[in-house]
């Protein structure tokens, strides 16, 4: 899937959509996508000025953007808006900067009715770079509200 074709099923845009590519998906158990870190992204002057490493929680959104790809492949759940509601466990391992690729995979480990625990691991060149569990519910778009 490209980023139009992942913009499709998830709700994120731009600047907050973290994942540019879907390699791999298996419709409710588990998506493996790509995020090319670039040099122009919002973060980059701030984080940390001359010396850019990606934002750990950027990491982990992105692990859940990917995490959603593959819940909201299923028809059943199409138009739902995935939400947080924990992250467990999250460890950072290696710095990720700009000029990497970011392998995203993730696994539905558990979904009961519209709540559900991922797991997660985010990886450079084969190395870890983050991994937590993530626990998230899929909400009808009326019921978030501003």
């Amino acid at each position: 899937m490209n980023r139009d074709e992942i913009m499709a099923v998830i709700p994120h845009r731009p600047p907050m959509l973290l994942i540019d590519e879907v390699v791999e998906i298996e419709p409710g158990r588990r998506a493996v996508g790509l995020k090319h870190v670039r040099a122009d992204e919002f973060w980059v002057p701030g984080h940390y000025p001359g010396n850019p490493i990606l934002p750990g929680v950027l990491q982990i959104e992105a692990l859940a953007q990917t995490g959603a790809v593959a819940l909201l492949s299923q028809p059943e759940f199409r138009d739902k808006v995935p939400l947080f509601a924990g992250i467990d466990g999250a460890r950072f391992r290696r710095p990720v900067r700009p000029g990497d690729t970011l392998r995203l995979e993730v696994e539905i480990i558990r979904l009961r009715g519209t709540v559900g625990k991922g797991r997660g691991t985010a990886t450079v060149g084969g190395q870890v770079t983050a991994e937590c569990e993530l626990t998230f519910a899929l909400a009808d778009p009326g019921e978030v509200r501003p």
